[in-house]
């Protein structure tokens, strides 16, 4: 006797295509092209966490570089990180951007004990 997999698969197919609610066309009817699609979304967030990421250090650095800008430093983003290190002041970027954009006085004053 031969023991068929009808509850088993059609429980496993019924949970990839209730986890792919909101997914356009066949991507939220059909199991083959709901697997799929499912995969696919799995890879694109994985990347997308990598990127997102990259994109924070990123505005990090523009802001670092806006208000040593705006506090009229005389150096420029590179070369103040650069002293900041040599300063032995050890503050991430996405501290010195939160001080740039919310307490410039208190970025003025890390500006000022690298200088």
């Amino acid at each position: 006797m031969r023991v068929k997999t009808g509850y088993v698969r059609h429980r496993a197919h019924k949970k990839i295509i209730k986890a792919n609610k909101g997914f356009r066309g066949a991507n939220h009817r059909l199991f083959k092209r709901a697997n799929e699609a499912r995969m696919h979304a799995g890879q694109y967030a994985f990347a997308g966490r990598k990127l997102r990421k990259r994109d924070l250090r990123k505005l990090w650095i523009m802001r670092i570089g806006a208000g040593l800008q705006q506090a009229g430093s005389p150096f420029n983003y590179s070369t103040f990180m650069g002293k900041l290190k040599k300063a032995q002041i050890a503050l991430d970027r996405k501290i010195l951007a939160d001080l740039a954009t919310n307490d410039p006085t208190a970025f003025q004053a890390v500006i000022k004990a690298v200088a």
